[in-house]
């Protein structure tokens, strides 16, 4: 955006009052740039950010609350991210305000979002009730019961990742709960499963949970874990594709689902029974 304010005017990590009334001027861009660049993260970004807001509500035009559940789709390639605080206080500051209709509703926050990420944002709403909604569990292995040696652990790097031996290529969906990350301005920690997706050079599965691990004391947001580990696994195994999604369990009731792949045409994967 071309106003993008400091960080100072961040509300995460501060101690803010629910806005009583419509306030879009509450989201925070988070540009994505900076932090690809630190990464070495070049070109065209496929993949999306995946948001559910369970706690979206708004008076219709008579007055009574409606509730809903919004399924949001904001393109990796997007200039900005949406920081979680500012978008769940911009959803509250909904509460009290009146839509002529649920059509209406949907396009002001669509609007608003869209300005905020710099590029079209799309979403669904769905009644709480919604067999939508359900959860899904996740196909392929999972690495949990691997064994996992002892000791200190580094910050996440692509030399943790180990490949096989000369030119064998593997195709496999793999998963594991175990990832944890620390959020970079309140340094709490943000819980996720991660799945992937590859064909490439057959990765050793001890040696990706332990990087999945090397997470755990990690600060960054959502977004850039997921893009991080879809740079190592890139660098390490030479995919022909590479699909890769976190499923960040809710908080302030938003959970999030950063979705990551070589192909622009693929499609994150829904809710989990987790969130």
């Amino acid at each position: 955006m071309a106003d993008k304010r400091e960080d100072k005017d961040m509300l995460l990590g501060r101690n803010v009052p629910v806005a009583d009334e419509y306030a879009p001027q509450l989201l925070y861009p988070i540009p994505r740039s900076a932090n690809r660049e630190k990464q070495g993260i070049e070109g065209e970004i496929h993949g999306a950010d995946l948001w559910h807001a369970y706690e979206l509500s708004w008076l219709d035009a008579r007055g009574k609350p409606v509730a809903r559940v919004g399924r949001f789709t904001v393109p990796a390639s997007s200039p900005n991210m949406v920081e979680s605080k500012s978008f769940k206080l911009y959803l509250n500051s909904l509460n009290n305000t009146v839509f002529d209709s649920e059509a209406d509703a949907a396009t002001t926050i669509t609007a608003d979002i869209s300005a905020v990420a710099g590029e079209p944002v799309t979403l669904q709403l769905s009644g709480p009730d919604d067999p939508s909604l359900s959860g899904v569990s996740l196909e392929g292995d999972c690495l949990d019961s691997l064994s996992f040696a002892s000791g200190e652990l580094s910050e996440p790097t692509a030399a943790l990742l180990e490949v096989s031996d000369g030119n064998d290529v593997a195709e496999e969906k793999l998963y594991s709960h175990l990832l944890r990350s620390l959020c970079p301005v309140t340094g709490q920690p943000d819980w996720a499963t991660v799945w992937l997706h590859y064909r490439g050079r057959a990765l050793q599965r001890e040696s990706l949970l332990r990087y999945i691990i090397s997470y755990r004391r990690h600060q960054e947001f959502h977004e850039q874990c997921i893009e991080r580990m879809f740079r190592d696994i890139s660098a390490r195994c030479t995919p022909e594709f590479l699909h890769i999604q976190g499923f960040y369990t809710r908080r302030g009731g938003l959970d999030i689902n950063p979705f990551r792949s070589t192909d622009r045409k693929a499609e994150p994967l829904p809710r989990l029974n987790r969130q």
